[in-house]
Order: structure tokens, then C-alpha cells, then sequence
């Protein structure tokens, strides 16, 4: 089993890597539309002066960044398992002259730091690719100190994300993809109401609250929703990479299309719905 966690977390590590750079790319559209989320979560997790936070699968830096630019005594320490991510996140600190951040390249089932160690974890969409969820949650719990929080986010049901199932609607259609297994690391993964309450009650973590936050994805239009998504969404590039050209056409079009339809006015926002979890340890 644990030769199989490795696999899939350098997997994930090499694609994560690969794609940094559209992610930097399109940061400023991504972050926009992940705000409404990050913003909760740095509400629920209501960060003090003092506090050290740990902010896991940072990415691009959001939203650790947010929060350490409210704890003028604090700091905040992104961990991410891609190198490239993170230095993304470090160029966008400087950018912002937010200095009270490290950043720490790490697996999350392995964290490199001793029990105790934080007031409050941040995790915002990491929970669905972890390779052992239930191990993650031991490892956040075993860092967190007595009376510390954690809140997360993971993304709700295919039916309130139209922004992922335009295009890989109409890649499952053409190319006939195989179901990956429920538990099997993926977008959706987390989106059946309880899975992460579930786990935290597990875990032993206490207050435990749900709350489903809506957003938009702000493309305007149907070229940007393409190359954005042919640029981030790594499903999406994998599978694409094992269509010939015609094929690539056809599912463009299929999008172009549906898209179309339903922005007839041109202006391409599309609606999105994660879910954002609290929880506290018990002091």
C-alpha cells in the first residue's frame, strides 16, 4: 500500500510541476474565481496576531498569503509537493510584500514538523488528490495544537460545477473514459455531503460545520474557457493527448457549442460550488 501512495503522490508531483506555469498564467482569473472560497476560509479560521499557520497544497500561494497579511506577529507556512507551485507562491508574496511566509515542499501524509506545532491548518482543494485522506487528517491533527482549528474546501457535486463538466462532458463522450473508482483521487472525489465532516469526526475533531459557497468563473469568453482549462486542468490535457486532431476538433466544437447555448449573450461566467468545512481539536 504504501509503495502505491508514493506512485500516485509522484505522479502528482511531476503534473503539478508541469502545470505551474498555467497556473501562473492564468493566476489572476483563477484566484478571482477562488476567492469567494478562500475568503471563508480565512473568516472560519479567524487568524490572530500571533498565530502560526500552516496552509497545505498551497499552490500559487492562496489562501496563505491572505492570511498571513493579517498576522502582523504571525506566519504562515505553505506546503505544496510541487517546487514550481511554490515558487509561484513565493514570487506572488514579494509581489505583495507579504514576507511573514516559508514555504516547505512536503507530502501531506508525511509532514515535516513536530506535534504542537500549529494554531490553525488552511487547506483549500488539496483534500480530493490526497492519495490517503484518512492519513492527511491524522498528520493535520497530530501538527495542530490543542484548541487549533482547521477548514478546508472541497468542490460539491458535478452538478453545481458546470465550469469542469463542460469540457469533460464532452471528452467523456467522445472518448468513451472509463469511471475511476469513487475513492480514487479526483475532482469530485469529496463532493457526497459528509465525506470530510466524516473524517474529521474520525479523527477526533470537534465543532465540525459544513457550508456550501458558490462562485464564478469569470471567462467572458468561450476561447478563454478553452484555453484556460486546456492550460490548468490536468484531466483534461491528459486526455486530450490521446485524441488525434479530429477528434480535439470535435470535442472544441461540442464545447464552443454548449457554451454558446447557454451564454447566448457572449458573456461566458459560469457558475461553481464548493463546500468548506470547519473543524477544532480538542484542547
Amino acid at each position: 500500500m504504501e509503495q502505491e501512495l508514493e506512485i500516485i503522490r509522484d505522479q502528482q508531483k511531476e503534473v503539478w510541476n508541469k502545470f505551474s506555469s498555467g497556473w501562473k498564467k492564468w493566476d489572476n482569473l483563477m484566484m478571482d474565481f477562488l476567492n469567494p472560497v478562500g475568503d471563508e476560509i480565512v473568516r472560519l479560521l479567524n487568524p490572530q496576531n500571533s498565530d502560526i499557520v500552516l496552509d497545505i497544497a498551497s499552490g500559487t500561494g492562496e489562501p496563505g498569503l491572505t492570511i498571513a497579511s493579517r498576522l502582523p506577529g504571525g506566519k504562515v507556512i505553505l506546503t505544496d509537493l510541487a517546487e514550481e507551485m511554490l515558487e509561484i507562491a513565493s514570487e506572488n508574496a514579494g509581489m505583495r510584500n507579504i514576507t511573514n511566509i516559508e514555504t516547505c515542499v512536503c507530502d501531506v501524509s508525511k509532514l515535516p514538523f513536530a506535534d504542537h506545532s500549529f494554531d490553525a491548518i488552511s487547506c483549500r482543494f488539496g483534500f480530493m488528490f490526497f492519495p490517503d485522506m484518512q492519513l492527511a487528517v491524522q498528520e493535520m491533527v497530530r501538527v495542530l495544537k490543542p484548541g487549533g482549528r482547521i477548514v478546508t474546501a472541497v468542490w460539491d457535486i458535478p452538478e453545481k460545477n458546470f465550469w469542469v463538466t463542460a469540457i469533460m462532458g464532452a471528452i467523456n463522450k467522445n472518448l468513451g473514459l472509463p469511471a475511476a473508482p469513487p475513492d480514487a483521487p479526483g475532482i469530485f472525489r469529496c463532493a457526497k455531503t459528509g465525506v470530510i465532516s466524516d473524517l474529521f469526526q474520525e479523527a477526533g475533531l470537534t465543532d465540525i460545520s459544513e457550508v456550501e459557497i458558490a462562485g464564478k468563473m469569470n471567462c467572458k469568453t468561450t476561447d478563454v474557457y478553452w484555453n484556460l482549462m486546456t492550460d490548468v486542468a490536468a484531466p483534461v490535457v491528459a486526455a486530450l493527448s490521446n485524441a488525434d486532431e479530429d477528434m480535439k476538433a470535435t470535442i472544441k466544437a461540442e464545447v464552443y457549442n454548449l457554451l454558446n447555448q447557454k451564454y447566448a449573450d457572449g458573456n461566458v461566467v459560469i457558475d461553481s460550488s464548493a463546500i468548506v468545512i470547519y473543524a477544532e481539536k480538542r484542547s
